[in-house]
């Protein structure tokens, strides 16, 4: 149903940059120009060179007691396969009562091409709450393969994604109004409680980070090396705080900011990065002569379709069939949300913005079912809701002014008012204390924004690294929201990882590159 819609893909739906662009960017399609709009170095108190820490254990698999064999890892499109190491680490479900029951953690290691590296390994970390990280690593296997080739990379499916005992709920996939959405929305969410049981308490990040580092005891490895994407960023920065001496270096992509819950800020930073759309846009010289009033009629159809709905038929981006779908608020700011966070995806957003002001609706439409529908399939909605029930919610701090900021944005309550109506039901598990404190390492890290990201701009990035001691922070103009497969950024990660050395890091290859130019045209952009 809607409000939940709105509640997973636009504030907990970090991963849609990994799942909505999956298919283009596993064929080169989601490579998009960019240049460096900022970089940020701090290496005080680090050294100002040195060499790459050798772990023990060899590149050519671990020496492990965590029986593995071989297996193929599908992508979630069945696009490809990529070929690996599986096996499952058994792990108490309350770590509290270790001899209670018990779920499997899916582990696939993908050995280091070059047999006599002895380079810790990459342990991926998605996004979501509730990506698996196998999907991520076979959406995107191609921007890993520089890394691959002197680091082993281990993917775990986090507790309660993937196939990690995954908690999933089957929430409506319905865009027609309700007379009560807050209660159906509630009702979907205690039916989803009752099938899996009060024990969704102990998927927490908190957990899942004891989790991680017994997966690297498993499979031998003295320290490794930590890739996170936007909620992984979360986990990569807990599993720091609580395992310092067992992270041998970090790269941060679509920052959370440590200190702060996720979803209060959301609509404003959607905000702006609309914003930072149009005005590209309005800097294009063909962009701006395509769409000459473009900003107009943004603001035209946001008043008309406050209080205004519309039946509308659009053909399912899937099956092909037609459906009858209601054009309204909701499915127009959602489509709005979920074309901004990948600038790939917000080329479309001017001739879409266009073609509805001229009452070409269904285009629109289907854009927003499309990407809704895939993040939908592939995100854990329970384990999201207990991520962001015990992590998040408790520490929303709305006052009266905040509700009305938050009400003049594209996106207004609606997401926050459905987490709270979630969190109601959904119970708290177990939280570090220490969760939203300042981070502090002088572990190697690089930190990787988007200029126009929505949900973790660059501003959370620059907090988050203020008691970094050596990193360095790359922005990219114009980009949106994970920089995974931008430009040279798999190149600078796999070399990052090789030295460990941020402030020496060549970021000259990104001063050629630019966003992907606006489509002037449903047919695509200016010649």
């Amino acid at each position: 149903m809607r409000m939940f819609k709105s509640a997973v893909v636009g504030i907990a739906a970090m991963l849609a940059a990994a799942v909505g662009c999956a298919a283009l960017a596993a064929t080169g399609g989601g490579v998009s120009d960019v240049s460096v709009g900022a970089v940020s170095d701090a290496s005080a108190g680090g050294p100002a060179s040195g060499t790459a820490i050798t772990p023990g254990a060899a590149a050519a698999g671990p020496k492990t007691g965590l029986p593995l064999a071989d297996c193929r890892l599908e992508h979630p499109l069945q696009l490809s396969s990529v070929a690996a190491r599986c096996g499952r680490l058994t792990v108490p479900e309350n770590p509290a009562e270790p001899a209670g029951a018990k779920i499997g953690l899916r582990v696939a290691v993908i050995a280091a091409l070059n047999l006599r590296s002895r380079a810790a390994p990459l342990f991926l970390l998605a996004g979501g709450p509730g990506q698996s990280a196998v999907d991520l690593y076979v959406s995107f296997a191609g921007a890993f393969a520089r890394i691959n080739r002197n680091h082993d990379i281990v993917l775990v499916d986090q507790r309660g994604t993937g196939a990690s005992a995954p908690l999933r709920c089957e929430y409506p996939d319905d865009w027609q109004a309700s007379r009560d959405e807050a209660a159906e929305l509630a009702h979907a969410t205690a039916d989803c409680l009752r099938n899996h049981g009060d024990r969704v308490r102990f998927y927490t990040t908190s957990i899942a980070v004891r989790d991680l580092d017994a997966v690297r005891a498993a499979l031998g490895y003295p320290t490794i090396d930590l890739y996170g994407a936007s909620y992984g960023t979360r986990v990569a920065e807990l599993y720091l705080r609580r395992f310092p001496a067992n992270v041998h270096a970090m790269i941060l992509d679509g920052v959370t900011d440590p200190e702060r819950p996720i979803g209060p800020d959301t609509p404003e930073d959607g905000e702006r990065a609309l914003r930072q759309i149009l005005a590209r846009c309005a800097e294009s010289e063909a962009c701006a002569k395509a769409y000459p009033k473009l900003g107009l009629e943004l603001a035209a159809l946001r008043a008309r379709f406050g209080p205004q709905k519309l039946d509308i038929s659009v053909d399912d981006p899937r099956s092909g069939v037609p459906r009858s779908v209601e054009f309204d608020r909701e499915l127009f700011n959602a489509a709005l949300r979920l074309l901004s966070y990948s600038a790939t995806e917000a080329a479309l957003l001017p001739t879409l913005i266009h073609g509805a002001a001229e009452g070409r609706y269904a285009p629109v439409a289907a854009q927003a079912l499309m990407m809704a529908g895939q993040i939908g399939e592939q995100l854990a909605s329970g384990m999201q809701n207990t991520v962001v029930c015990s992590e998040d919610e408790p520490f929303f701090a709305i006052s009266a002014a905040d509700r009305a900021r938050i009400a003049a944005t594209y996106q207004g309550m609606d997401q926050l008012d459905a987490l709270r109506t979630i969190c109601k039901v959904w119970p708290r598990g177990p939280v570090d204390a220490d969760l939203h404190a300042k981070l502090s390492s002088d572990v190697p890290t690089l930190l990787l924004s988007g200029e126009a990201d929505p949900v973790t701009p660059p501003e959370a990035a620059e907090r988050a690294s203020q008691g970094l001691t050596r990193h360095r922070h790359l922005i990219l103009a114009g980009e949106g929201h994970g920089q995974l497969g931008t430009a040279c950024v798999p190149r600078l990660m796999a070399e990052f990882l090789d030295a460990q050395l941020p402030e020496r890091i060549d970021t000259a290859c990104l001063a050629l590159h630019r966003p992907p130019p606006f489509f002037v045209a449903p047919t695509g952009p200016a010649p």
